[in-house]
């Protein structure tokens, strides 16, 4: 190994305890995107990484503002002819802390238990922005850079990144490099090192159901007005057959169909149904039939409803018909998927179905389409020989079922392919109450991203 990349490792072995330490700070503070009360802590946030990019030296440091929350962004220039150009992407924003209760420990309060750092941002992914920013600081400490770095961090991922897009088409020049760093994603188990090549994409809705004016007692007009509950209830049953399979009109009309290889790659991943039940806590698994889980996870589309609301859900009784009902409702789509195409047979399903008597309201919130990695890519090969050589082992390829938009965003405005990584493990929390971090995981994930520099 050459004499500054071992420097860097060692670097990074020696400065472990204090990088957690940084990091603490910077995941305590409460930067939550949807929640308006929470905006001085997004720019707290923010500062925070200026000051910390700035204490890594990089050239050019700003904050630029969007109709919302800030983006940062960062460049540093190593000064060798021909080294390639990575652009760091990440997200400083966290997801509400909902339920509160069920919290073992404060959200914002980094605990310790184990192995693990218990901490509302940890996996999803304060903590993977600080690994990146350590291994940068690993590697000046042996010499210079081997490449060039360029940074956003965009404090809206968790709204749907509302403006990022038009942000970067506004700043393609500035942009330009030859392969974007996305640490978004995770590994399998903490021994399975894996690379992501495949995200899901989405369709995020929500329909409200108009009735009675208001409230009606159930007793005086029960049977004699269309109960929105009811209907909602109806509509979304029926958008699902016996077999799994969703019922909206055109829904898997390009939906490509997995070949004997891809099939193949599915059956080589060491996680299977035992792992999902255990991860989840569910009595039993259900999915679309003729399909493994792994493949509904990563290589199907979905529809499921993400909250429901209606009448009154307080404590005791109160028997009414209530004056409306609401659901937001998620479809992740896959190659070829149309989101447009699949919001038009969502919205036709609907007008197909709902009964007269009541009338509905439709709001999109977000919406991408799916994205493959292409995994012949230097930067793929580069991060392959990193995970061989920290965990002694060839990753696994995996297509993840969740979705990060600006995969498909830096395709299509910058010209330029994503390598996606990070170090979150499955049983990690994330979205739920308890988020965690796998430490060991975490300092590995350092020593990984040291390699891919240098690799690449």
């Amino acid at each position: 190994m050459p004499e500054s990349r071992q420097q860097a490792i060692n670097y990074a072995k020696q400065n472990y305890s204090q990088f957690v330490e940084e990091m603490k700070t910077f995941l305590a503070i409460p930067s939550v995107s949807t929640d308006d009360d929470h905006r001085a802590d997004i720019l707290r946030a923010a500062n925070h990484l200026v000051s910390a990019l700035k204490g890594l030296s990089f050239e050019r440091v700003e904050i630029h503002e969007t109709k919302r929350h800030p983006i940062v962004y960062a460049e540093k220039n190593c000064g060798k002819p021909g080294a390639k150009t990575v652009l760091i992407y990440g997200h400083y924003d966290v997801q509400p802390v909902d339920p509160i209760e069920l919290w073992e420990s404060d959200p914002f309060t980094p605990t310790q238990r184990g192995d693990h750092l218990y901490v509302r941002g940890g996996s999803d992914m304060k903590g993977q922005i600080w690994a990146t920013l350590k291994a940068i600081e690993s590697i000046q400490s042996a010499g210079s850079l081997p490449v060039n770095l360029k940074c956003i961090f965009e404090g809206e991922e968790e709204l749907g990144s509302p403006n990022l897009e038009a942000w970067i088409a506004g700043h393609v020049n500035m942009l330009a490099c030859d392969v974007v760093l996305n640490p978004d994603t995770g590994m399998l188990a903490p021994n399975v090192p894996t690379i992501v090549y495949g995200l899901r994409g989405l369709v995020y809705t929500e329909i409200k159901v108009h009735g009675p004016a208001h409230d009606l007692h159930s007793g005086l007009y029960g049977g004699v007005v269309h109960n929105p509950a009811n209907v909602i209830c109806m509509l979304i049953a029926g958008m699902k057959d016996h077999d799994g399979r969703i019922t909206l009109p055109g829904f898997y009309d390009k939906v490509l169909p997995l070949s004997p290889e891809e099939r193949s790659q599915f059956e080589r991943l060491p996680f299977g149904d035992e792992d999902v039940l255990k991860q989840t806590g569910a009595e039993q698994l259900w999915g679309e039939k003729g399909f493994t889980s792994l493949e509904r996870i990563g290589a199907r589309p979905t529809l499921d409803v993400n909250g429901i609301y209606s009448g009154f859900i307080g404590e005791g009784s109160k028997t009414v018909i209530p004056a409306w009902s609401m659901a937001k409702i998620s479809m992740r789509l896959v190659p070829d998927q149309d989101p447009v195409e699949i919001r038009e047979g969502f919205i036709k399903y609907i007008n197909d179905n709902i009964p007269s008597g009541v009338r509905w309201e439709f709001k999109e919130h977000s919406s991408n389409k799916a994205c493959l990695v292409d995994l012949n890519s230097p930067a793929v090969h580069a991060l392959t020989k990193a995970q061989e050589t920290v965990w002694g082992t060839l990753p696994v390829y995996k297509r993840e079922g969740g979705s990060v938009p600006v995969v498909l965003t830096m395709q299509k405005l910058l010209g330029v392919e994503s390598v996606l990584t990070g170090f979150s493990l499955p049983d990690d929390n994330i979205h739920a109450p308890n988020e965690r971090m796998h430490m060991p995981t975490w300092k590995l994930g350092i020593e990984c991203l040291i390699h891919f520099f240098y690799n690449l």
